[in-house]
């Protein structure tokens, strides 16, 4: 997983809310083994309409996304989060997440800030208005920002969440830390027992 300290760029208003999982990746996208392609799948459903917001070419170039309350419920398939990413966005803004939407994103490397209700209402707002608005989500400060907006407001994460972002380790990262000990431990193990090493 790559570090992530600072996301800047500009926004893609999703103004709905209770998107779950199945409506950011469809059941029918699962059977892929692989955790890249699934961008072209990111809202199939909805895409098909001319009128869906990522198919206004303004927001072509959006690495954020904005979405209402109650992102990202439903089923634990982490194939959302991967298709989020591989679309291009690297941090998603909402009121309110799905928990396990949440912990899989923080494993995988997307930022999810949840800011007040009403802030979001003005970042929506604004970025319907002006496509060319820049946002900031800043893991290391815990703050997203709008400075020409004037807005600067704090978003919760967990320190051991923070930690993975900031120095870009996943579940094997975290592991390899202990590397060293793990050696040692199995160094010391009897030799009729099963064993790492060959």
């Amino acid at each position: 997983m790559e570090a992530v300290r600072v996301v800047t760029g500009t926004a893609v208003p999703l103004n709905r809310s209770d998107v779950d999982t199945d409506q950011i990746i469809p059941a029918s996208w699962l059977k892929r083994v692989e955790r890249t392609g699934f961008g072209v799948g990111l809202f199939s459903a909805w895409r098909d309409s001319r009128d869906f917001i990522l198919n206004d070419e303004r927001y072509s170039a959006a690495t954020i996304l904005l979405a209402g309350p109650n992102f990202g419920t439903g089923s634990s398939r982490e194939h959302a989060v991967w298709a989020i990413m591989d679309y291009g966005f690297k941090a998603v803004i909402s009121p309110r997440f799905g928990d396990i939407f949440k912990n899989n994103s923080g494993k995988n490397g997307l930022v999810t800030a949840q800011i007040d209700a009403a802030v979001l209402d003005r970042l929506m707002a604004a970025v319907e208005a002006d496509p060319n608005l820049e946002l900031t989500v800043d893991v290391e400060r815990l703050v997203v920002a709008a400075p020409a907006l004037g807005i600067e407001v704090p978003f919760p994460m967990d320190p051991t969440t923070q930690e993975r972002f900031l120095e870009g380790l996943d579940e094997i990262g975290i592991t390899l830390r202990q590397a060293d000990d793990i050696t040692a431990y199995e160094g010391g193990r009897k030799a009729f027992k099963p064993s790492l090493t060959v």
